[in-house]
């Protein structure tokens, strides 16, 4: 797949520790898999966890999703011994927590090999306010808001406007698009709550987000719908694009769609939700 247009509508974090799970992901509809090195694996199984993981994804059948390992910070006792054992792996990226810097990205960038990108966990005070230069840094490709780490850290009510941590969500978001980084927006922990997953990956959507970290298999259809262009968007991509072709033929007059000027960066958009429609078909 075009990895310039893949698409990260639901990305499901899933145990690396557990086979059961690791092997029911790989019928799962989710776009990328987050294999969860970190809080879902207890102190005592960490180092059974990641020989676990390496197997599975040594055994693949993943298809077309994105896969990436969240490993423990660099600062624990098992963060440099995931890298050791998984750096070579049959994965997309290394998902690092609680960045607060390009230091942190640096120190995980000497120890890995080329073969993987780097993705950060955005769930810091200092990791807010560092997203500029942490998306600079050429080996960083993905941000994962954790929403629930800061939340804790800026000590916020849980409102469901998310209007307190609003600024945060935001100044991803602006670093991640001023260095070409994608952005994935934080889970939503009522995972039964069907209304309340629509109404916060609408949210996302709407804010900018590429898609939207999950807990449960049962969110992946609403994050899904979310994130994908709707039948209303493409098929206004296809009539911006063909009547600003027309007006580039015939060298007369402007475009005009439902009696709004079509420009070019109107038709840049449009075949950007092209691509992405396609790329989403292609996952089945």
């Amino acid at each position: 797949m075009d990895t310039a247009f893949r698409p990260y509508r639901s990305v499901l974090y899933i145990p690396g520790s557990k086979d059961r799970a690791l092997d029911k992901a790989r019928g799962l509809a989710c776009d990328a898999i987050i294999f969860d090195l970190e809080d879902a694996v207890t102190p005592d199984a960490k180092g059974a966890a990641r020989e676990t993981l390496k197997a599975a994804l040594e055994h693949d059948g993943y298809g077309e999703r994105a896969k990436i390992i969240r490993i423990n910070g660099l600062d624990t006792d098992w963060g440099a011994d995931d890298v050791a054992v998984l750096k070579n792996a049959k994965a997309d990226a290394m998902l690092l927590p609680k960045v607060d810097g390009v230091a942190d990205v640096e120190a995980l960038n000497k120890l890995m090999g080329a073969q993987m990108d780097i993705w950060c966990m955005i769930e810091t005070p200092l990791g807010v306010l560092n997203a500029l230069e942490i998306a600079a840094h050429p080996r960083v490709k993905g941000f994962v808001a954790g929403t629930n780490d800061l939340a804790k850290e800026l000590n916020c009510r849980n409102r469901e406007d998310r209007l307190p941590m609003m600024f945060a969500l935001q100044q991803m978001l602006l670093a991640a698009r001023a260095h070409g980084v994608i952005c994935l927006d934080g889970v939503y922990n009522q995972y039964l709550d069907e209304e309340g997953l629509a109404a916060e990956c609408e949210q996302g959507r709407d804010l900018g987000f590429d898609g939207k970290t999950l807990i449960h298999p049962a969110q992946v259809a609403g994050a899904n719908t979310a994130f994908a262009p709707s039948e209303e968007e493409v098929d206004l991509a296809k009539r911006q694009i063909e009547a600003h072709e027309e007006i580039e033929r015939t060298g007369q007059g402007v475009a005009v769609v439902d009696g709004k000027i079509v420009e070019n960066l109107h038709v840049e958009t449009a075949k950007k939700t092209l691509a992405k429609a396609e790329a989403i078909a292609r996952m089945g």
